[in-house]
């Protein structure tokens, strides 16, 4: 600083960076911050719904931009809003300008400059980058073909729920899809121990194996669904068929049902199951299975709309 100036002057002073936190993926939440999430979760849990006159986002807007189907995305990010005692703006397929060619680059300014913060439920993951890119709010990923950090955040809360921690072991037996990725980031970061169990040419890709180890432990990988849940507490499976690949339908059910890939109850056996809904039931899981004493199902799907409000509260009133 020269002798003339004026360290109390404001023009002279660096301009402190302002972009908002985006949370594209599970690794955008540092381990402390993801703890810290979890934690609220429950802590929120606990409390129950907020009256929305009390809520700490009271005045506050989220917008749901939405090209896929939903059920608890929208329906859990929608009452979070409400018991933080704000409000959601759902915006569908043909609610908004994007289908007729408007440019993402313009619909996320335009939303900046009326909300607080952006959901987006999207088919390209390149679309959500550049959603984010040029949104000046926080921007999260309610699911893309790449990633699905919202559900690893509910994942973490129901095995810690369980377990009281994260001493335990999961077995992922099914596709290596944007749930299976993203919940290998998340296992990474709180010192899950998991091992990823799919067909050959279904896992779940280098990069997530990479990224994993880059935050933590990478998971023990496998093609044999037996191998994987030996020892392990959890079984954690998915659709074969995500939205989107509904042309390879045939190929996929045939190649994970001649694999053995089918959670039943002899595979299950006295391990905890999850599964993060929809359930295609008599494919990669049997109704015995997703209805038996040992299904954490039910309560993963609610710690949606608990890791929701948190993770909306730790972006916006935090942020």
């Amino acid at each position: 600083m020269s002798e003339t100036e004026d360290p109390t002057d404001p023009g002279t002073q660096p301009i402190p960076d302002q972009s908002p936190k985006h949370v594209l993926d599970v690794d955008d939440l540092d381990p402390d911050e993801l703890l810290a999430v979890v934690e609220r979760a429950a802590y929120m849990k606990a409390q129950g719904g907020t009256a929305a006159s009390g809520g700490p986002l009271s005045g506050r807007s989220l917008a749901m931009l939405f090209e896929k189907p939903s059920t608890r995305t929208r329906v859990s990010f929608e009452t979070a809003m409400t018991q933080l005692g704000g409000h959601a703006v759902f915006l569908g397929p043909d609610d908004t300008q994007l289908g007729r060619g408007e440019p993402i680059r313009d619909t996320a300014r335009s939303l900046s400059g009326y909300v607080d913060a952006i959901t987006a439920r999207l088919y390209d993951h390149d679309d959500l980058a550049e959603l984010a890119e040029y949104a000046t709010v926080p921007v999260v990923n309610a699911l893309t073909d790449e990633a699905h950090p919202c559900q690893a955040l509910a994942d973490l809360q129901t095995v810690h729920e369980a377990f009281g921690g994260f001493d335990a072991s999961v077995a992922w037996v099914g596709d290596g899809n944007n749930v299976a990725r993203s919940f290998v980031q998340a296992a990474a970061a709180v010192g899950l121990d998991l091992t990823v169990a799919t067909p050959e040419g279904h896992g779940v890709g280098q990069d997530a194996l990479d990224r994993a180890g880059s935050i933590g432990t990478r998971p023990a990988v496998t093609h044999d669904p037996e191998a994987a849940v030996a020892g392990a507490d959890v079984v954690y499976t998915d659709v074969w068929v995500s939205m989107g690949e509904e042309d390879r339908r045939a190929e996929k059910v045939a190649a994970f049902r001649d694999a053995g890939f089918q959670v039943d109850a002899e595979l299950l056996g006295d391990r905890a199951l999850m599964h993060c809904l929809p359930a295609n039931r008599g494919e990669e899981v049997t109704d015995a299975a997703i209805e038996s004493d040992r299904s954490l199902v039910w309560d993963q799907a609610e710690n949606r709309l608990h890791t929701a409000k948190a993770l909306i509260a730790h972006l916006v009133e935090d942020g």
